[in-house]
């Protein structure tokens, strides 16, 4: 059973993981070890709570100590301190100006290969480049709440699991599962049976709304400034949201919202 332990000062060192920066909770080789390594960082108690309904393991938990959420006693349940203080001594530890009821750290848990992932996907959102981590969890809520079955993202991607993506998606990342490619064309085309859509603003790409999906599929979504690379365009069908003159291309967050309910 853990603890509530009491903090009156923000250099405390049994808070300092709680300081550490995104490279500090996971280094770029533990973003990339699918068996899960390093820690993240949920914040508020629904991405908290929603980490925990999905089996991920509590290190540590950062608490208000006068309005204490009822999800913090999970985490103590779980063996795991919770540690306790104002919203001054929160905000100096984690940065933020309004600071959160509760804020948790993690362990990684860990993901499924791109293969496996590919393999057991009828409907797959894979981006490439989009390196914005706002975006990338706003594509997760999106394929999430749309009924998507996962997310495939190549190395320079964003992390789903990172503060900002996890925040944006409001936890949809734990019941989504996602994968990592380090050579996104070569595992897609090693796929049987899989459709693959990407989206571009090519006029001579096929107008969304003229397709009738069916069969496994996946909707490709690259990076706003220089879109797919030439390799997944080639090996896939292009297809175009219809803009308004002198709008070329939506954000790729909103253009993901749109091809998941249009090819759903």
């Amino acid at each position: 059973m853990g603890a509530l332990v009491a903090v009156e000062r923000a250099d405390d060192p049994r808070l300092a993981a709680f300081r550490l920066n995104e490279r500090g909770l996971a280094s770029r080789a533990a973003r990339r070890d699918d068996t899960g390594a390093g820690l993240f960082l949920a914040e508020g108690d629904l991405v908290v709570e929603r980490a925990l309904d999905a089996g991920c393991e509590p290190y540590a938990a950062l608490a208000d100590g006068e309005r204490l959420p009822e999800v913090a006693s999970r985490i103590a349940d779980r063996g795991v301190d919770v540690y306790v203080g104002g919203d001054d001594v929160r905000r100096m530890v984690t940065g933020l100006g309004m600071p959160h009821p509760i804020v948790a750290l993690f362990h990684r848990p860990p993901r499924p290969a791109a293969a496996d992932l590919i393999a057991r996907s009828e409907r797959l959102v894979v981006v490439e480049g989009v390196d914005n981590p706002a975006n990338v969890g706003a594509i997760v809520r999106n394929a999430g709440g749309l009924g998507w079955d996962g997310l495939l993202l190549d190395h320079t991607s964003a992390d789903p699991l990172s503060r900002r993506s996890l925040r944006v998606a409001m936890g949809t990342a734990f019941s989504l599962p996602h994968a990592r490619s380090a050579a996104l064309a070569a595992d897609l085309s090693s796929a049987d049976g899989i459709e693959l859509l990407a989206l571009t603003p090519d006029p001579a790409a096929t107008d969304i709304r003229s397709i009738r999906p069916c069969g496994r599929r996946a909707v490709l979504i690259g990076s706003e400034r220089a879109g797919l690379s030439a390799e997944l365009l080639a090996r896939s069908r292009p297809v175009r949201i219809p803009m308004a003159g002198g709008v070329d291309s939506l954000n790729a967050a909103a253009a993901a919202a749109i091809a998941c309910f249009a090819l759903a």
